[in-house]
């Protein structure tokens, strides 16, 4: 209820789990808490956790003893991020003495390189989400159910630099072919209306057919072959299974297919602020940041634009 007004249901599930992580934690791994039950937990519980119980769960995540993956360094400042949040709200509300949670140090962020598709890689990954080439015979059954469904993900995550929880909150009521745009709901719950690429819109009206007339607003935009909405897994795995065989030598999900979008829009507006706008970045900084280095373009075109002697 305290997040309910600043964030989406996407997001609160994705508070859950981190949450529900860190209690099955203290209760497994903290002798204090032994015996417990995770449905019992009070706030009187919270006012046992000390600064060291949650060191101990930061070297738990970073071994990926949760999971059969390790966390990296972004994954725990998220979990970290969720439990301050957490330890703010009871504490602002009377309900435990002390917040133990501005004590604990926050992992140190390096940064990485930005991983994108140059054009060739774009090509050869759409080529991919259609015609199948190099998938496994397995794969190769699941693929013409899923053709079509797939290509228009991968081309709307390039088309629009949408977000992946954006992307699988679409309903189809948030489509409008007869006016090229869509409505998407941003982190924090903001909507905005974006616009179609010809390209994207094209693709969605052979992806939605005759069918979207009869299909109901609120019906989700992308399913799984049960007919339920797609999930965040699904898409990071259809979008991983086709990148590796189109751009082998990256890592590449469906943020990176974001950053790719970033990256072609900077370079066609040279406007840091136009993409920020589009990508939803509430910070221009965090949109320099993770364009920095293509300002060599516009350094280049700056340098080349400038000219001492006229020529005669």
């Amino acid at each position: 209820m305290g997040v309910a007004q600043t964030t989406t249901p996407l997001t609160r599930l994705a508070y859950v789990y981190d949450l529900r992580i860190f209690f099955d934690f203290l209760i497994k791994e903290v002798a204090e808490f032994h015996g417990k039950d995770l449905v019992n937990l009070d706030t009187a519980d919270l006012g046992k956790v000390e600064v060291f119980h949650v060191e101990l769960y930061v070297d738990f995540l970073a071994k990926g003893l949760e999971t059969s993956t390790r966390n990296g360094e972004q994954a725990i400042m998220r979990k970290l991020s969720c439990l301050r949040a957490f330890f703010k709200y009871f504490f602002k509300k009377g309900e435990i003495e002390t917040n133990i949670m501005p004590n604990v140090d926050l992992p140190k962020l390096r940064d990485k390189p930005i991983v994108r598709l140059d054009g060739g890689e774009v090509a050869r990954l759409l080529g991919v989400a259609d015609d199948g080439a190099g998938l496994t015979d397995g794969q190769k059954r699941f693929h013409e159910a899923t053709r079509l469904r797939d290509e228009t993900i991968v081309m709307f995550f390039l088309s629009t630099g949408v977000r992946i929880s954006e992307l699988v909150g679409l309903n189809a009521g948030d489509i409008d072919l007869v006016h090229g745009s869509f409505r998407v709901t941003r982190k924090g719950g903001d909507q905005v209306i974006l616009y179609l690429p010809d390209d994207l819109k094209n693709q969605l009206e052979l992806y939605i057919g005759g069918e979207f007339g009869a299909m109901d607003e609120d019906e989700p935009l992308f399913t799984s072959l049960q007919k339920k909405r797609i999930s965040v897994r699904a898409v990071q795995d259809l979008v991983k299974k086709y990148a590796r065989l189109a751009a082998p030598l990256k890592n590449v999900s469906p943020h990176k297919l974001r950053s790719t979008f970033g990256t072609n829009l900077y370079r066609a507006t040279k406007d840091i602020y136009v993409v920020a706008d589009v990508l939803g970045h509430r910070d221009v900084n965090t949109t320099k940041k993770h364009y920095a280095a293509i300002t060599d373009d516009v350094r280049k075109e700056a340098a080349r634009a400038i000219k001492i002697l006229e020529e005669s």
